[in-house]
């Protein structure tokens, strides 16, 4: 942190103002893509709320509470692949939840990689890196920060992964009639 501590003091912010003009479509991209890659996952995680709901049997309220209580999306997860293990006995349904849950892991990944982070800018304005703000222990010593290019692979990484969210939304939506259905014919 010092690093990036010592690389701030050291920027001419009025340079950077006058520079920066140049750079403002490409950063204007990147974060029009943050920011839908944020609104798509929201989206999706708050789907959640509705597989709880069918494979619990329960109400739309219940569902909410149980989904709030658990404050973390691995949680909400979790509670779902177990409650698909212990509920669902259909091997085509039991495998599309499955494949539901590892689009929407694989998207989390990539959000979190942009939304927990800290954007490293050159001297023209350009966002140029990112910083992972995740602790690591790696070979017995702890890492703070991981940088990455934010080149023009990964700004289509971003944007194919809101393309994969759209689409994954558009699935579930498909998906909670057919695992209502059955968990209502279970009973």
């Amino acid at each position: 942190m010092d690093d990036i501590k010592d690389k701030s003091q050291k920027l001419d912010f009025e340079s950077i103002k006058v520079a920066e003009r140049k750079t403002q479509n490409r950063r204007t991209l990147i974060l029009s893509l943050i920011g839908n890659l944020s609104f798509c996952w929201s989206n999706n995680e708050s789907m959640l709320i509705y597989l709880i709901k069918a494979l619990l049997k329960t109400d739309e309220v219940s569902a909410k509470i149980i989904f709030g209580t658990l404050n973390t999306t691995r949680a909400r997860i979790d509670l779902i692949n177990r409650l698909a293990v212990v509920h669902i006995e259909d091997e085509v349904l039991a495998k599309e939840l499955k494949r539901i849950i590892r689009v929407f892991s694989d998207c989390t990944k990539i959000r979190n990689d942009f939304i927990h982070c800290m954007f490293e800018l050159d001297g023209t304005g350009a966002i140029t890196h990112t910083h992972s703000l995740k602790i690591q222990v790696k070979k017995n010593e702890l890492t703070t920060t991981t940088s990455r290019d934010l080149d023009d692979k990964r700004i289509t990484q971003m944007a194919q992964t809101v393309k994969r969210l759209i689409k994954l939304n558009n699935d579930i939506w498909a998906f909670v009639p057919k695992l209502e259905e059955y968990m209502n014919a279970k009973s």
